[in-house]
């Protein structure tokens, strides 16, 4: 844009030079060669979106926790790419990936929980989900619900730019289950394609699976190691989403920490005489930020 605007200013001021000069005359009555225009960022999109309208104030105040714009770039999601979020549930990183992506003629796939599911619950999560983003192409563009771990593919074999899960890895914790999501995530992606993870990170060193129980907290090499097995490569890990005040030693799990804010053990069962003011000064959990990438060769994956 900028050389174009030069071009043009160098040519009038040469002309203005020529006095009489015929072709002088001639390109000083020329308009100037009109600026190409350039479309927005990234970062000027997430910034537009995170603003929007569709969001309420709760979930924006979840931004100082989540860092979605920093932690989208990280991964190096572009706005016209595929992109499979994998265990999506209320919506809340859809929000913010399903616009971004419409705003560059990308799309989502939603990939979740089965349909043909007996649980209530289930179903009636999946339902808001479809009404909200599905159903509603104008804000979130092109979303496409699929399966996790069902019959089907996630996305169809090699066409993801991306997948990216948010704190969701605990949930795969059974042995065997792991490997089969990890496995799905690196047939859905083309090859070069990014799987970035986000998870709630224990301290320590790796532990054989399974692993700590039911706190939701990972270790990072376990993390890495279903990665791997799947045929990813590390490529980052990012402290993006670190939380140095949080000590993992809570009742309740990460659970114990917003937004769930669990005061019992038992869910909806909740403790009116505890005590949660030192959890939420504690803020949401520490989480690793993970980039891996599928690579374009068998070779290259050897290599690494």
């Amino acid at each position: 844009m900028m050389k174009a605007i030069w071009i043009g200013a160098s040519a009038l001021a040469l002309a203005a030079c020529g006095g009489g000069d015929k072709t002088g005359d001639a390109a000083s009555d020329a308009p100037a060669p009109a600026a190409e225009e350039t479309a927005p960022a990234p970062a000027e999109i997430l910034d537009s979106v995170l603003a929007g309208d569709h969001r309420s104030d709760e979930e924006r105040a979840r931004d100082a926790s989540r860092n979605p714009k920093e932690t989208l770039l990280f991964f190096g999601i572009e706005p016209d790419m595929t992109v499979v979020e994998a265990y999506p549930g209320g919506g809340w990183y859809t929000q913010v990936i399903a616009p971004y992506l419409n705003a560059g003629g990308g799309k989502l796939y939603a990939a979740g929980y089965d349909p043909a599911s007996d649980n209530e619950r289930v179903i009636a999560s999946l339902d808001r989900f479809r009404t909200t983003y599905v159903e509603q192409p104008e804000i979130y563009g092109d979303v496409e619900m699929t399966v996790l771990g069902g019959e089907a593919p996630i996305a169809p074999a090699g066409s993801a730019d991306a997948v990216v899960t948010f704190r969701n890895v605990h949930s795969w914790r059974d042995p065997g289950e792991g490997d089969a999501v990890f496995a799905s995530f690196f047939d859905a992606l083309k090859p070069g394609g990014v799987l970035g993870v986000v998870e709630h990170r224990a301290d320590g060193a790796a532990e054989e699976l399974p692993r700590i129980g039911t706190s939701g907290y990972m270790y990072t090499d376990d993390v890495i190691a279903l990665a791997q097995g799947a045929g990813f490569v590390l490529d980052e890990a990012s402290e993006i989403n670190a939380n140095p005040a949080d000590t993992k030693d809570h009742p309740f799990g990460v659970w114990t920490l917003p937004p769930v804010s669990r005061t019992s053990e038992i869910r909806g069962n909740e403790d009116p005489e505890f005590d949660r003011a030192p959890y939420d000064a504690i803020g949401e959990s520490d989480r690793m930020t993970l980039r891996f990438v599928k690579p374009e060769s068998v070779d290259e994956a050897l290599y690494e």
